[in-house]
């Protein structure tokens, strides 16, 4: 269990903050909640772009993304997302939430609380090593988001902590299992094409495009089979 303790934290701190994001919701008008919107996303995609140039192969990184796509789309993972958000606001939403719906705000918190570099390598080590450092530093991040999120987008924000549990908490209980396949171009490789989903989850949060972020998960476990494949072929 001591493998799960960054996790754990992780999961209070985004409960804390999405307790007090709905605290202030309340309070909120709907020209201030559409500005923090705007900033969410542009901070959103600024984490996404710096993360992205993390990158040390753009062939890995696109061939990622292609499969990637390829196997979301053919899962179609963000339709299944989509309904479980929905079932939870057929079961929990009122009336009067309008468009700040319980189904937006469960898969895109739950999506940037998932996808990035400090899920990944924070997981990883608190698995091998216990240093839970890393996820330390991301639930504290990840506390402020929510406050924002749950302000203006709602409740789901808060049912984010499920997905933020299992996929934590799976990776840092599997970090010995898999660690001897996760070199360090791996780990490099997963962290631009996480950050690339982070910046696609932007730019629908700022209402630009309209990305199903969910089928392009797929994509970042590609590298783990692209970078020993591109060692083999091309040194």
């Amino acid at each position: 269990m001591a493998a799960l303790t960054g996790t754990i934290v992780n999961v209070i701190t985004v409960i804390i903050g999405s307790c007090l994001g709905l605290l202030l919701k309340k309070g909120l008008s709907e020209r201030l909640t559409n500005a923090l919107m705007v900033a969410v996303g542009l901070a959103v995609a600024y984490i996404g772009i710096d993360g992205s140039l993390s990158g040390e192969n753009m062939l890995v990184a696109v061939l990622s993304l292609v499969i990637g796509a390829v196997i979301g789309e053919w899962l179609d993972i963000d339709r299944r997302l989509n309904r479980i958000g929905e079932l939870l606001q057929r079961k929990l939403a009122k009336k009067s939430d309008g468009e700040s719906t319980i189904a937006q705000a469960f898969v895109s918190a739950s999506l940037l609380f998932c996808v990035g570099a400090m899920t990944i390598v924070g997981s990883l080590q608190s698995g091998i090593a216990n240093d839970h450092n890393t996820l330390f530093v991301k639930a504290i991040l990840d506390g402020i988001s929510s406050i924002v999120f749950a302000a203006t987008l709602g409740a789901g924000t808060l049912l984010a902590v499920a997905p933020v549990f299992v996929y934590q908490g799976s990776i840092a209980l599997l970090a010995q299992f898999v660690a001897p396949y996760l070199t360090d171009a791996v780990i490099a490789e997963m962290t631009c094409v996480g950050s690339l989903l982070i910046l696609a989850l932007a730019l629908n949060l700022l209402n630009i495009t309209k990305i199903k972020v969910a089928n392009l998960l797929p994509a970042i476990l590609v590298p783990i089979a692209l970078c020993p494949l591109y060692e083999l072929v091309f040194r």
